[in-house]
């Protein structure tokens, strides 16, 4: 069975821990949408590994791993990955594909993200800065440049002057010259070419072959550019739709799908946040949980988990089971809340609004629960963990409607509970 692994909230929930526990029981490892503003941090044995990029599969030996059409490659970014992953020990080798019709970020690419930005001023959406938006509204407006243009050189040297100089007209006092990008392309396409092909007909032959696949996915499913709190969201759709368009799979060829969540909630950028904290519970959250970006290094804004939003998330990606990240971060806190519903004037919300950004202030209604004094850092065994935390684990199940099947207690790989009977727990036989 091929299990996709997609963010429940707004991103940054651990998949990358996730999906490297996993891998062991899947032949491949397919990531789907998004760009290298993507961090999936994996911590083995001490040892930390930051991925943009290429699936956090890659740490396993013999398990080949797939960038799918519907990401964004930067080259430069591609290859700057490649090269620390060989510095800590890691060789790619040929376990990496990358699919022909995949689409470039480009030099300018970065500029215009971040002009883009400046332009919005006070409505800015929090972007990375690396690309990403500008290189999707290329793909979109149908002059965007794929793995497999870099062939026809003549095609491709047409392209890059057009599109060059469009830039130079959008961006003032720019005088981009069209050919140093059209030669670092060339460069680009003869080192990509051996890790480049058919993705979708490569996934094809597996599942033929009885091959299973796991499917990764970018950011979080409130950051998808259809579903998500638009307009502060990603240029892809990080819902369980982007894995069939950004693979070239059928939806049948999904068996299950895993959310993750944090036991709290973190976001990045701008955008509502309903439950967000400030003041010394948000600084204890985002201190004890190291919650700075892996990409970008900066700080997330922290609060309480909310219900609502994972609702939403479950009914529109069929989540079948939870994985419950960084519960140990809440360890001795006295009480810990969950947001139920919303509160608009004098009516309440269960279900997540369309026009979060336009009506407002949705303000949350929490549910108290005690906390726990002793420690669930590192525990392994379901029992081991303070009746307290069970508790709430048990209340998130309620207000979420879905069970978590599994829950990390730390950042290693090995901090991690698999609940027998779970519906995880039959992926991972």
């Amino acid at each position: 069975m091929n299990i996709a692994v997609l963010g429940a909230q707004f991103g940054d929930e651990g998949k990358g821990k996730i999906v490297d526990l996993m891998t062991p029981h899947f032949s491949l490892v397919a990531r789907y949408q998004g760009g290298h503003n993507a961090g999936h941090t994996v911590y083995v044995n001490g040892k930390k590994f930051v991925l943009h990029l290429i699936p956090s599969g890659i740490l396993h030996d013999g398990v080949l791993c797939v960038i799918g059409n519907g990401v964004v490659v930067d080259p430069q970014a591609l290859f700057k990955e490649i090269e620390e992953l060989a510095q800590l020990g890691i060789d790619v080798g040929d376990r990496l594909l990358i699919s022909e019709k995949a689409h470039l970020i480009l030099p300018y690419h970065r500029e215009l993200d971040v002009l883009s930005e400046a332009r919005r001023g006070e409505r800015k959406i929090g972007t990375t800065s690396r690309g990403i938006g500008p290189a999707y509204e290329d793909k979109i407006g149908r002059r965007g440049i794929r793995v497999c243009d870099l062939v026809d050189t003549q095609a491709l040297a047409d392209e890059v002057r057009e599109n060059v100089s469009a830039r130079n007209r959008i961006i003032k006092d720019s005088t981009l010259d069209w050919k140093p990008v059209y030669d670092q392309l060339l460069a680009f396409g003869a080192r990509m070419r051996r890790w480049t092909g058919d993705v979708s007909l490569a996934l094809d032959e597996a599942r033929r072959n009885g091959r299973r696949i796991l499917i990764e996915g970018a950011q979080g499913a409130m950051l998808d550019i259809d579903h998500g709190t638009y307009p502060f969201v990603t240029s892809s759709n990080a819902t369980i739709g982007g894995a069939c368009t950004g693979l070239g799979i059928p939806p049948k060829a999904i068996g299950g799908v895993l959310g993750v969540a944090k036991a709290y909630l973190t976001r990045v950028g701008e955008g509502p946040f309903p439950t967000e904290l400030s003041g010394q519970m948000g600084d204890r959250l985002r201190e004890t949980g190291q919650e700075y970006g892996a990409s970008t290094g900066r700080p997330r804004r922290c609060g309480w988990y909310d219900a609502v939003a994972v609702r939403y998330a479950v009914r529109i990606n069929g989540i079948d089971s939870i994985a419950l990240t960084k519960l140990d971060v809440l360890d001795g806190l006295e009480t810990i809340d969950i947001c139920t519903e919303y509160k608009v004037g004098d009516r309440t919300i269960t279900e997540f609004p369309s026009d979060i950004n336009m009506q407002g202030p949705y303000t949350p209604v929490y549910e108290s629960l005690p906390g726990w004094t002793a420690p669930t850092k590192g525990a392994r065994d379901y029992n081991q963990l303070p009746p307290e935390a069970r508790r709430y684990i048990a209340r998130l199940e309620e207000v979420s409607g879905v069970p978590v099947g599994l829950i990390s207690t730390g950042s290693d790989r090995a901090e991690t509970i698999i609940r027998p009977g779970s519906i995880v727990s039959s992926w991972l036989s």
